[in-house]
């Protein structure tokens, strides 16, 4: 039997180890087995692996959600496939059968959602192979990259939040927070629909500096610089906000940066037991709007025509502060993004 190369997560003893496995088989006649060519790792799975995030407690499980790769071997029961096809995945399903998923929200569903997604409580992309389900594959177009493909994922869950604090109209001042991954997304995206007045706030010099790679001519600043500002002007105040970090006591500050009728997006995913403290005479008194983002309902396609559009203009793995390593090389990996070296491990197959 033909083995491969992974990355296990064993949640009982929250440890990752590099394994020899075999290659899994596909025993569902709708489902695909992918080659996998590149495999992000997220800020969720170093929540996951720090025990703060929930995953499949009952096996050791190989993570990873956000991959791309190659159609490899079909079910006799897939139609709009064929062996090679470039495709990029949607880890993320609900049951097509509860009030949520009927209603458009697969994300709250109670019995899919989070609780079938694939690299949390399937096994994921974190190696050279795995099987998936055909309505969850998504064919790329030849102008896509696997290399690009890879970041799908993460600007699907982005899109999302787009239309959930839509309209977010050019000329508005508009705060990042984090420039992670994510944030740096956020900062392409927004440069990519004309917004110019744009300030990202990171406490990592480096992340900082690596932004200027993008030459988006933004704004860049630390959360320290933030509040200098702040407190010299009290008009310094924005319109839009969008938190990447997950740090409560970022999260708290950004509340006190938004200007009458501001929109704060909490994107960054807050460790659980994280508390903010907030006025709600203040949420009353400037109709603030306060938007969570969960995820990517129907919004995958979406993110491959952001990946068209943006192109190497933006999703340069250099520029954005991505580094790629070998699945071998996954402490080394953790360790530059715990580290906050880089603002991405994608790891290549």
């Amino acid at each position: 039997m033909k083995n491969m190369e992974a990355v296990q997560f064993d949640l009982s003893k929250k440890s990752l180890k590099h394994v020899q496995l075999p290659v899994p088989s596909v025993t569902d006649p709708k489902h695909l087995l992918i080659r996998v060519s590149y495999a992000g790792i997220c800020g969720t799975d170093l929540h996951i692996i720090q025990g703060e995030f929930p995953c499949n407690p009952d096996r050791p499980l190989i993570l990873g959600h956000e991959f791309s790769g190659t159609v490899e071997e079909l079910g006799p029961e897939v139609t709009n496939f064929k062996k090679g096809d470039k495709v990029s995945v949607d880890p993320n399903i609900g049951c097509e059968k509860c009030n949520f998923c009927h209603d458009g929200n697969p994300h709250f569903c109670k019995k899919g959602g989070i609780n079938t997604t694939i690299g949390i409580y399937k096994d994921g992309g974190w190696a050279d192979y795995v099987v998936c389900p055909e309505s969850q594959v998504h064919k790329l177009p030849e102008s896509i990259s696997l290399e690009q493909a890879a970041l799908c994922e993460p600007l699907s869950c982005l899109s999302h939040g787009w239309d959930l604090a839509s309209p977010i109209k050019v000329g508005k001042n508009i705060l990042i927070t984090g420039a992670g991954i994510i944030g740096n997304l956020w900062a392409c995206a927004l440069h990519l629909h004309g917004h110019r007045r744009v300030t990202i706030s990171e406490p990592n010099q480096s992340r900082l500096n690596n932004l200027k790679k993008l030459n988006l001519g933004f704004d860049l600043v630390t959360p320290n610089q933030l509040k200098e500002r702040q407190a010299e002007d009290p008009e310094f105040l924005f319109d839009f906000i969008i938190e990447c970090s997950g740090f409560p006591p970022a999260i708290e500050h950004c509340l006190s940066l938004l200007n009458q009728g501001g929109k704060l997006v909490i994107f960054g995913v807050a460790p659980p037991h994280g508390r903010i403290s907030i006025s709600p005479y203040e949420i009353y008194a400037k109709e603030l709007k306060i938007i969570g983002v969960n995820i990517n309902p129907y919004s995958y396609p979406n993110s491959i025509g952001m990946v068209e559009a943006m192109g190497d203009r933006y999703l340069n793995y250099d520029n954005l502060g991505i580094k790629v390593f070998s699945l071998k090389e996954y402490e080394e990996a953790i360790k530059a993004l715990k580290e906050g070296s880089i603002a991405k491990a994608i790891f290549k197959m």
